[in-house]
């Protein structure tokens, strides 16, 4: 397989780069004079203790420019509209039709300060689409306020401490989380104030109910987890885990980022979860990341509801939703206004669309293409899943693979392989979370989105790759070739004295400010 890929490459700096003093984008028209004398200088409108001192350090740039600015960064993108998108982990974007742009884009002309009273139909769509998602997780109450997966268990965290300190235990300091949980199930946590406890691996990849008991204690506050695990094994034990939680006071959080395999097949409630969290940017059908606007939705069980992020949306005797804002418990708020409101209904369309049935069958569709993938994977390039000698267990809808035996016949590992594939026309895929657990980590996660042939094509393109690694590791290791950006300095990565989150914190870190 020959790559036929090429991304455009513009040496385009960043804007700030393109500024030149005196050049400008818009130039707005005067204000008419009776319309000046009335209304009084601009500025005036403005408190005094709101206006700055100084203007504002922004770019001055034409609007020809800028048009090519941005236009050129188009041109530099992979998007999962143009590429087969396999290899982003627990991150690969799901099916995500176009129309639910439109239906999005609807919300334009509304103001996240307007009445509430004026936008009661939008309220309606969210309560309605909480009943969905009660339906999916059993669970009785939800909140979208969260802005992605690891703040809505940060909000769930927050949420355990409140329970506790609310029933007179505050002492419970410690977070049950796996050792390949979502790195945020554990980081999360931490954030809210909670000690930290991992359990390893048993047996079969997967701890074990007696690792748990190990664990517990007086001080444990509650368990958080994701399953199946980020290498896709799913613990039939869950159910018992939680219940030594249970027994020893604790709760329970399920995070359920990896939804996709068990929509409509496996319940947080059932399993016996007090808390959940579903990401709407992958799941149900809205773009992940930089791709849109993340939400992290919570769901709780109706005893942990007072607690839940205000405001709250509910209804008044006539059915009418309202924004409740009294609630003496609630832990506050987590984001401005109520959250990706523009997600929410896209997840809630999406949800529609596919009904009942359909919900199942992305699921069904989701665990077949992983598994039909690691088949491919296995027999017809010898790269096998992680805990594959300890588990006879099928996975759901990611694997986490190894290419230990790569590095060791070539002298590029993971990371290298995962940079040429990019040459290929496809997003160089997540190798795993750091510190890595499994050696020279793969994760793939097809999901629902991709067709038989897709998957075929990207077997034959890792085919293609790894015989280049054997056949010409040079060329691995200058990968990739036929990118924007050709190969990043890693070693400026780790050197914290040259990270900088904005423009002008790099100016003053190279003295230019």
């Amino acid at each position: 397989m020959t790559p036929q890929f090429h991304l455009a490459r513009w040496n385009e700096p960043i804007v700030f780069g393109l500024s030149e003093p005196g050049q400008r984008g818009l130039l707005p028209a005067p204000v008419e004079a009776e319309l000046a004398a009335v209304v009084g200088p601009a500025e005036a409108l403005v408190p005094a203790v709101a206006r700055r001192k100084t203007p504002a350090a922004l770019p001055e740039v034409s609007q020809v420019r800028l048009r090519k600015h941005f236009l050129r960064l188009s041109q530099q993108t992979m998007g999962a509209a143009v590429g087969v998108d396999i290899g982003q982990g627990t991150a690969t974007m799901k099916y995500s039709p176009p129309v639910l742009d439109r239906i999005s884009r609807r919300l334009a002309d509304l103001h996240p300060l307007q009445n509430p009273a004026t936008i009661r139909g939008l309220l309606d769509i969210v309560l309605r689409f909480e009943r969905v998602l009660c339906a999916i997780s059993g669970l009785d109450r939800f909140s979208f306020q969260p802005g992605g997966g690891t703040h809505g268990i940060y909000a769930n965290a927050r949420i355990i401490r409140a329970w506790h300190e609310h029933n007179g235990e505050g002492h419970r300091d410690e977070i049950i989380t796996t050792l390949h949980s979502h790195s945020a199930d554990a980081a999360a946590p931490r954030l809210a104030g909670f000690r930290i406890i991992t359990l390893d691996p048993g047996p079969t990849g997967l701890p074990t109910v007696d690792d748990m008991r190990a664990v517990i204690s007086d001080r444990t506050a509650g368990f958080v987890v994701v399953n199946p695990e980020d290498t896709g094994l799913f613990n039939s034990a869950i159910a018992d885990l939680v219940a030594v939680v249970h027994e020893a006071g604790g709760l329970c959080a399920y995070d359920q980022a990896n939804a996709n395999g068990m929509l409509g097949i496996t319940r947080a409630a059932d399993a016996g979860f007090d808390l959940c969290q579903f990401n709407l940017h992958k799941t149900f059908g809205s773009p992940h990341g930089a791709g849109g606007l993340a939400c992290g939705a919570i769901g709780v069980r109706t005893a942990l509801a007072p607690f839940l992020p205000s405001p709250t949306i509910e209804r008044d005797g006539d059915g009418v939703p309202y924004l409740d804002f009294a609630r003496e418990l609630s832990i506050g708020k987590m984001r401005a206004f109520y959250g990706a409101i523009d997600t929410v209904v896209r997840s809630y369309a999406w949800s529609l669309a596919q009904g009942a049935e359909g919900l199942r069958s992305v699921a069904e569709t989701a665990v077949m293409n992983s598994n039909y993938l690691a088949t491919r994977l296995r027999d017809d390039l010898g790269i096998d899943a992680s805990f594959i000698e300890q588990s006879s267990l099928p996975r759901l809808e990611q694997v986490r693979y190894s290419l230990e035996a790569v590095l060791a016949g070539t002298g590029h590992g993971s990371e290298a392989i995962s940079r040429r594939t990019v040459d290929f026309g496809v997003s160089g895929y997540f190798p795993g979370h750091h510190p890595w657990t499994v050696p020279e980590p793969m994760t793939l996660e097809p999901t629902e989105s991709a067709t038989r042939a897709e998957i075929d094509a990207y077997v034959e393109m890792l085919r293609e790759v790894l015989r280049e690694a054997h056949e010409n590791p040079a060329r691995i290791g200058a990968s990739p070739e036929s990118t924007a950006i050709h190969l990043v300095d890693e070693a400026s990565l780790d050197d914290p004295t040259r990270w900088a989150l904005t423009w002008r914190a790099y100016l003053r870190k190279n003295n230019a400010l």
